[in-house]
């Protein structure tokens, strides 16, 4: 979810497409220091990067939304992504889960409502075919404690089904963490598969127009998904993590 379109060289281009434009109404993003200020790309910097941050779907997801259905309400954005980190660092007890946590928590002081997790994950443990093989079952346990902390059973959970990359990139195992995400079967838990996205020269990350392409799927993905149990109230803001 940290986003690396526009990057070349570990240095962002700048570019920012209309699509990931801030709302300055209606899009708010949670900073590191925990105060709201108005979203903006790159939605994730001082969260999980302070040189090298891009475009990520986050943007994109959140105007694809209100373009859709205008009368959503205000969409708190709370990154909270670790760009290189496996699937085990986010079981509970380690600093990544331990801090979208926390800042879940501050988010829901202000009144709002969980939406969803928003989760981009796993080319990291595509590297190592053991990691690849224990993806789906740390993943369960990462969304059923999430849940469990969050005291929201049926939070709901839009994957990102990983794309193939190419080379320079050496994803081995990038089709047994896929099918891990595929075979996901806990209520309210979407996929988007990226398949097809068109990644960068890294071999890996997504370009800017394919992070934009995948935040408007994620988007109809969400708002095409009638969740189970999950209660609506236009005036609070809406958090997506």
């Amino acid at each position: 979810m940290a986003g690396q379109g526009g990057v070349h060289n570990f240095s962002w281009d700048g570019i920012v497409p209309l699509a990931c434009q801030p709302n300055p109404d209606n899009i708010l993003r949670l900073r590191v220091n925990t105060k709201w200020e108005i979203a903006h790309e790159p939605l994730n910097y001082g969260v999980d990067c302070l040189h090298n941050c891009g475009i990520g779907p986050g943007m994109a997801f959140a105007n694809a939304i209100l373009k859709k259905d205008p009368n959503f309400g205000v969409i708190g954005l709370v990154p909270c992504s670790k760009s290189g980190t496996g699937i085990h660092a986010w079981l509970r007890g380690n600093l990544p889960y331990d801090q979208l946590l926390a800042r879940t928590k501050v988010a829901l002081r202000d009144g709002g409502t969980i939406r969803g997790l928003l989760w981009y994950h796993g080319e990291s443990d595509s590297k190592d075919k053991y990691t690849a093989r224990c993806y789906k079952s740390k993943f369960i346990k990462f969304i059923q404690d999430i849940r469990a902390d969050l005291n929201s059973p049926l939070l709901p959970v839009l994957v990102v089904v990983l794309h193939y990359p190419k080379r320079p990139f050496t994803g081995n195992f990038v089709h047994i963490v896929r099918q891990a995400q595929m075979d996901i079967d806990l209520p309210n838990v979407i996929k988007v598969d990226a398949s097809g996205l068109t990644v960068g020269s890294d071999g890996i990350h997504l370009t800017t127009q394919a992070q934009v392409q995948l935040g408007n799927m994620m988007a109809q993905a969400f708002l095409k998904t009638k969740f189970q149990s999950v209660e609506f109230n236009s005036n609070k803001i809406y958090h997506m993590m």
